[in-house]
């Protein structure tokens, strides 16, 4: 975890709230990573199942599916969960997220 300008050692307790708002920033990557990459699969994976395709060509379609699938919900978790630890989106006012106009 990193410091962000305090010295080693003398890290700031989490309050409750934030406890509670990276929780819910966890659940929310994860659900929507899911259906993101649920989407993905369907769409490059679904015309094997929509088409009288061979094996190979089926094989190749949900291997590539399943892949693009992984890689999305790994790169939309990640997306999000850096966007929240850089309090994008902050609510201005909070002493350790300034106002924009600050």
């Amino acid at each position: 975890m990193e410091s962000r300008g305090r010295s080693p050692g003398h890290e700031r307790r989490r309050t409750q709230a934030e406890r509670d708002a990276l929780t819910v920033e966890i659940g929310y990557a994860l659900c929507s990573a899911a259906f993101a990459a649920a989407l993905a699969f369907g769409a490059v994976a679904g015309p094997a199942f929509a088409f009288d395709l061979s094996a190979s060509a089926r094989h190749a379609l949900v291997a590539a599916g399943a892949t693009v699938a992984a890689v999305l919900f790994v790169a939309r978790v990640a997306s999000v969960l850096i966007r929240f630890g850089r309090g994008i989106g902050a609510r201005p006012g909070r002493p350790d997220h300034p106002s924009p106009d600050s």
